[in-house]
């Protein structure tokens, strides 16, 4: 089977393209279906608002993932160099706003009072991060790879963008600095300097903690917030954790072939029914089968990001498969995980399923960054067809 579509409008992996839209589709039915919490339970909206919100949210998505995919992959490199000042300065500002959500610090979004639009910077910070990476990484000069001469122009920014995020999302925080370092353990840097840098890192947590519990108003309650979440997981309590213990019986109800569509009653019940564990809602309306076919579909997807990996001749188009394209699979993952509870409540959403809005529009980006490094696979494939092509290239 060709990794790649010869059509002119729809470029790289179709098998790719084939799951994102599975994925997109099916959301429809359990978002609909969810979002009944918010509109009869809380009061806010309807259920068919919510469904319109979330066409025109992945319709959005699909129009970014056309275009990005249009752009040959290597005019990110300079994208990547020329966002970062704007990066920084939208995690300072977003840091500095000083959001307080049910007494602890959720600083996460911007307002964009024009059109009434809530940002997450967070994740277009991570996204960018990685495309820096990835092209630091794929210079051609080994000097570069050296610690000392790496420090101001690789880490320095790493660092800092990884501890503004740290201290109002954990998890992304966590996640991004793991999938850096495996950036550049497979781009070739020096694996005792990776150590160093993550022993650093796990110092300054310990260093934040104990700073945070010794002054507790510099982020009220999000330290405590954290350890009673780990603390429940380890013990496996659900005393005072509501929501896993919603989702337990939602997924219990479900059995091997579910309730039905929009029969699920759990979602009446489960705080962030629509998001951050939709998942459960899905086992409970579609089964085992339904939640076992979704996970087949989120392990598709990395097999069809390691195929072009694997097929990718360049250094750069490999790390910025890799750094875009696990951590999508990686968060869905998190986000079962922490339904099933085999992880301790993060807050991460179900990639191209969950509703939401900055987070769907940054996958959708991702994803076609990879789907234009793919198409460029087939056009080399046509280059070594035609070696005439070649030839009078280099004339």
């Amino acid at each position: 089977m060709s990794l790649t579509t010869q059509n002119y409008w729809i470029k790289g992996d179709r098998v790719l393209w084939c799951i994102i839209s599975l994925l997109v589709i099916f959301s429809f039915l359990p978002v609909f279906s969810a979002s009944s919490n918010l509109a009869y339970v809380i009061g806010k909206g309807t259920p068919l608002g919510y469904l319109i919100k979330h066409f025109v949210i992945m319709s959005f998505g699909f129009s970014l993932l056309f275009a990005v995919h249009k752009v040959p992959y290597t005019y990110f490199k300079g994208i990547s160099v020329l966002m970062m000042p704007v990066i920084f300065i939208l995690l300072i500002y977003t840091a500095s706003q000083g959001d307080i959500i049910g007494g602890a610090n959720a600083n996460r979004w911007i307002e964009i009072p024009i059109i009434g639009f809530s940002f997450q910077t967070s994740t277009l910070a991570s996204m960018i991060l990685m495309i820096y990476v990835a092209n630091y990484m794929s210079k051609p000069n080994n000097s570069y790879l050296r610690f000392k001469n790496s420090f101001w122009l690789l880490w320095f920014p790493v660092i800092s963008i990884v501890m503004l995020i740290f201290p109002s999302n954990f998890s992304t925080a966590v996640i991004l600095l793991f999938m850096v370092i495996t950036q550049m353990f497979i781009g070739g840097y020096p694996s005792k300097y990776l150590i160093y840098i993550l022993g650093f890192c796990i110092g300054m947590i310990f260093i934040f903690f104990l700073l945070v519990k010794t002054f507790p108003e510099i982020i009220p309650n999000r330290i405590d917030t954290w350890t009673s979440r780990i603390e429940n997981f380890k013990s496996g309590k659900q005393d005072g954790n509501y929501q896993i213990e919603r989702a337990k019986i939602a997924i219990a109800s479900g059995g091997v072939y579910g309730q039905g569509a929009g029969k699920s009653v759990m979602k009446n019940f489960l705080p962030q029914s629509s998001s951050d564990f939709i998942y459960a809602i899905i086992v409970e309306e579609y089964g085992l089968v339904g939640g076992v076919t979704l996970i087949l579909l989120y392990l598709l997807l990395l097999f069809r990001i390691v195929v072009i990996v694997h097929k990718t001749s360049n250094l750069f188009g490999k790390l910025l498969v890799v750094g875009l394209g696990v951590p999508i699979v990686f968060q869905a993952f998190i986000n079962i995980g922490v339904t099933l509870q085999v992880f301790p409540v993060t807050g991460q959403t179900l990639p191209l399923v969950s509703s939401g809005g900055t987070s769907a529009w940054m996958t959708f980006i991702a994803l076609g960054v990879i789907l234009s490094v793919s198409s460029s696979i087939q056009n080399n494939l046509t280059d070594i067809d035609n070696p005439l092509a070649i030839l009078s290239e280099d004339k």
